[in-house]
């Protein structure tokens, strides 16, 4: 089974951003919280952060897990886990480097994007309001990002 991870990032606005796979990617042009597979090696939290480096340039600034399911494609062997975080990015202005296009939606807008079937529960879950990110992230404390060189005891590196 393979492990991959998915931001679901909430401005204070309470818009969420999502992104659309290019149209030559596999399941061209769906929808999808930005993320991806965990190398060997890595943790959930590391491979997070790498993602949202590669995806959108932006920097973890803390997450917290929200959610998690199993999901088999058709197209493809084995299984995979998807773990869902609520994440708090750096200020740095986001560039759409592995998507078609990007976009900022209100949870119950959610439900007009043609979204990945292993997104699927979560989306439902946000759009009625079952599951709200920002609180959790909020209640949480969120954990600090694992490339921060403050995340011990606030001491230099």
């Amino acid at each position: 089974m393979k492990t991959v991870v998915a931001a679901v990032i909430e401005r204070t606005d309470r818009r969420l951003l999502i992104g659309q796979r290019r149209r030559d990617d596999t399941s061209p042009l769906k929808w999808e919280f930005p993320g991806g597979k965990v190398e060997p090696g890595e943790t959930p939290e590391a491979a997070l952060a790498r993602e949202l480096k590669e995806e959108l340039g932006a920097a973890l600034e803390r997450s917290a897990p929200i959610g998690r399911t199993v999901h088999k494609y058709a197209a493809t062997p084995e299984e995979l886990e998807i773990l869902f975080y609520a994440v708090e990015i750096g200020e740095a202005e986001i560039t759409p480097r592995a998507f078609e296009q990007i976009s900022w939606a209100l949870p119950k807008e959610l439900g007009a994007y043609d979204f990945l079937a292993a997104n699927a529960q979560l989306v439902a879950q946000i759009a009625t309001g079952r599951i709200k990110p920002r609180e959790i992230l909020n209640s949480a404390g969120g954990l600090p990002s694992a490339t921060r060189p403050d995340q011990n005891s606030g001491s230099a590196p």
